[in-house]
């Protein structure tokens, strides 16, 4: 029985390193609470076109309710206090934030500033999905 699961375990090793080293998630996490009027004018002005620029595919958007207990999956390094707040997560654990929502003209700038550290920017190249820089 050993030798059955030592060569099981051992298939399972090679296809793993056959297929890649598992890469970790990166997310960006929106801290919002209801009435919050920054968070609305995101959601008209930049909310249709994350998902589709570069910064969007490099850290999908997950909306948080600031208001209900952090989830579980999250490690921050303190609670947010404002909203909206974002939370660049690799894994569930924080990066990096950014404390409010200054104007579509400055969160493209702000975001992009935080993913161009991440390996995932750069792997992505120079492609354009729309939106901002992209």
């Amino acid at each position: 029985m050993k030798r059955v699961f030592a060569a099981l375990l051992s298939a399972g090793l090679l296809a793993t390193a056959s297929a890649g080293v598992a890469r970790a998630e990166l997310v960006l996490a929106m801290f919002e609470e209801i009435g919050c009027a920054y968070c609305t004018m995101w959601h008209n002005e930049i909310g249709p076109i994350y998902p589709k620029t570069k910064a969007g595919e490099v850290a999908p958007l997950r909306r948080v309710d600031l208001m209900k207990p952090i989830p579980e999956d999250i490690v921050l390094d303190s609670k947010p206090h404002f909203t909206p707040t974002f939370v660049l997560l690799r894994d569930g654990v924080e990066i990096a934030r950014l404390e409010g929502y200054p104007g579509e003209d400055f969160f493209w700038g702000l975001i992009e500033a935080l993913l161009r550290e991440q390996p995932e920017w750069a792997e992505n190249g120079n492609k354009t999905k729309g939106g901002a820089e992209g």
